[in-house]
């Protein structure tokens, strides 16, 4: 059960007689509604008020739900000034001292008062309704909002926010309450009119029908409300937090499960795998051929690994090397080709999305453009991906043969098979995000290809490497169903 639902819940007890036990001694509603139409003739007599038109007859097939024996229904133009004519109040007449109140100074469900302010501060434009210290303020606008409450002092406000007092014993509380509940919620929204700016008209209002308890009870009811908001604030918060962890789970759990996965804690280590210093060597023999060949060009040194920069401890049989000692690490251009209507696509970072690319957002280049760029940055199946500029990171690994060029981006090629590049996308996945802490440029980051290069990659045997991508493939999909 929700918190809202829990406040719902207690507000429609409320209303039915309940949350609180009935007494004899307190009286009766039609006793009080009798005092309530008394107090109302006098007023009228008195010129305080008009006389308004007789509300219908109350039938039976009109409740909308049991009330005790004491209680009795009547409606809200009955026992409250509701459809009186409210106190205007010009510009030239407003004090700048006085409390200006608008709708955007009410918290929504609450009724809480979240901002005051006095009218000189306000900036008053046209004629505002004046409101009294007891009297229930009650928002015609946007009613779902349930901006509903008892003023604390006098003030003025817009028209939107209905001023209403109850004749005779009614606690302006238990109005505020009865207001609330979910059965008048679900009245006043099913019947209000204007669909950018809702409202309820006064009919409906006035026809509302309000279960009156003896004075007393009214009392009691709003005085056991009272007693349960902190508990049902309490009931939120822990309730807010159990929904926040619930929603961080799956993807805590997925960077959990990853960062298991590059610390080779996922599956086991075996002997008979061989381990990773042995698949380094044997990936730096192939670099040497494939250099002497020409396929790919000598790269300068790169800097040996110390013990300080090793983020975490990995198994004895796997290796720390740095990602261009096993992959060839290139780039895409940086220059910006004259689009085309036809073409070939250029992805950028902006076409990789959840580890695909979006060809249908990518602009076309010539094939002229496409050729040339394509003579350093050939994308091909197996390939991987990476933003290089503003979004960073995003990996994608290539899984089938499509032509197009690559701009302000990454290319990671294997060097040989002996590097499982399923194994490399998972490691870049939950590298990414240290990568963009250590990102250079103000207002668009970016990280460097020589970063990209010198960048640390924990090196396991080729079977692991196959073992933990299985294992992966196994768990994460678990990961999503709880999202």
């Amino acid at each position: 059960m929700t918190p809202q639902e829990l406040k719902n819940s207690i507000l429609q007890l409320a209303i039915q007689g309940k949350l609180v036990e009935q007494r004899p001694e307190e009286g009766t509603g039609e006793e009080l509604y009798k005092q309530i139409q008394a107090e109302k003739q006098r007023l009228i007599k008195a010129g305080t008020i008009k006389k308004e038109k007789p509300l219908p007859e109350i039938t039976e097939d009109e409740k909308p739900f049991d009330i005790p024996e004491s209680w009795m229904w009547v409606r809200l133009g009955d026992c409250t000034s509701y459809a009186q004519r409210k106190e205007k109040i010009s510009p030239d007449s407003i004090v700048g001292s006085m409390w200006s109140l608008d709708l955007e100074d009410i918290e929504k469900d609450t009724g809480k008062i979240v901002n005051r302010c006095s009218a000189d501060k306000r900036g008053i434009v046209g004629d505002k309704v004046h409101f009294f210290k007891g009297q229930v303020l009650y928002s015609k606008l946007r009613p779902y909002l349930k901006k509903i409450l008892v003023a604390p002092e006098n003030g003025i406000c817009s028209s939107e926010l209905v001023p209403f007092a109850a004749y005779g014993d009614i606690d302006a509380r238990y109005l505020v309450t009865f207001l609330k509940a979910p059965y008048v919620d679900f009245i006043i929204n099913s019947v209000t009119y204007g669909v950018k700016m809702p409202r309820v008209g006064t009919n409906t209002m006035v026809s509302l029908l309000v279960p009156l308890p003896p004075f007393a009870e009214q009392k009691r009811i709003v005085a056991k409300i009272e007693e349960l908001l902190p508990y049902i604030d309490r009931y939120e918060l822990a309730w807010s937090k159990l929904e926040d962890f619930n929603k961080r789970f799956p993807v805590d759990m997925q960077k959990s499960i990853l960062q298991m996965a590059i610390q080779g804690k996922l599956v086991e280590q075996r002997p008979e795998e061989g381990t990773g210093e042995q698949l380094y060597q044997q990936i730096q023999a192939e670099k040497q051929r494939l250099i002497k060949a020409g396929t790919i060009k000598k790269d300068k040194p790169l800097p040996e690994i110390t013990d300080d920069e090793k983020p975490f401890d990995v198994p004895d049989s796997w290796k720390w090397v740095r990602l261009n000692d096993v992959l060839d690490v290139r780039d895409g251009t940086h220059d910006t080709p004259k689009y085309v209507t036809e073409g070939i696509p250029l992805v950028t970072s902006k076409n990789l999305r959840d580890g695909q690319i979006d060809f249908s957002t990518a602009k076309l280049i010539s094939l002229e453009d496409h050729k040339s760029i394509s003579q350093r940055s050939k994308v091909d199946t197996g390939d991987i991906l990476f933003a290089m500029i503003g979004s960073i990171g995003n990996p994608v690994l290539v899984s089938e043969e499509a032509e197009f060029s690559i701009k302000n981006m990454a290319l990671f090629k294997a060097i040989r098979s002996s590097l499982y590049m399923p194994f490399v996308y998972w490691y870049l996945f939950i590298a990414q995000s240290n990568m963009k802490k250590q990102a250079s440029g103000g207002v668009q980051s970016f990280v460097s290809l020589g970063f990209l290069r010198e960048y640390l990659f924990p090196l396991p045997p080729l079977a692991e490497q196959k073992r933990i991508v299985a294992r992966l493939e196994q768990i994460l999909p678990l990961c999503e169903r709880l999202k």
